[in-house]
């Protein structure tokens, strides 16, 4: 499994930024990021800041917002209905989008429920789970 560092994270997202800001080539991977990046203006002066964005600790007891989680958790919600695993999201996404009438905001409502499984995982040791993640998905339908 691909466990990039928090450096690393931002070092993508900061990297994928200036190339979309420079019409340069994406990789695939890349255009996901940038898709979402132009989705959330709030995060271009600090991905246009890779020195600060790498230095900058987002503190949850203060309040704030991780950018680089946040756009994480996108790129992991569009792979996941793309190839729609687990089995069954891409349908619920697609039951979010149209109620919601933004796949925008579909993905911030799933994203509680992928942030709660992780949390769970993290904190108990154990593999997410699949199952419950997608009865949680299911309530927001």
């Amino acid at each position: 499994m691909f466990n990039p560092s928090k450096d690393q994270v931002r070092e993508f997202f900061c990297g994928a930024w200036k190339k979309h800001q420079d019409s340069g080539v994406l990789t695939p991977l890349e255009s996901i990021a940038a898709r979402w990046m132009v989705e959330h203006p709030e995060y271009h002066s600090l991905l246009d800041q890779p020195e600060a964005a790498k230095a900058q600790d987002f503190s949850v007891e203060n309040g704030q917002t991780n950018p680089f989680l946040h756009l994480s958790m996108h790129m992991s919600l569009s792979e996941q209905t793309q190839i729609d695993q687990p089995i069954g999201i891409r349908q619920i996404c697609r039951h979010l989008m149209m109620k919601l009438d933004s796949e925008h905001s579909a993905h911030h409502q799933m994203m509680e429920c992928l942030g709660r499984v992780l949390w769970e995982s993290s904190r108990t040791g154990n593999e997410p789970n699949m199952q419950s993640y997608l009865e949680e998905l299911q309530l927001l339908i």
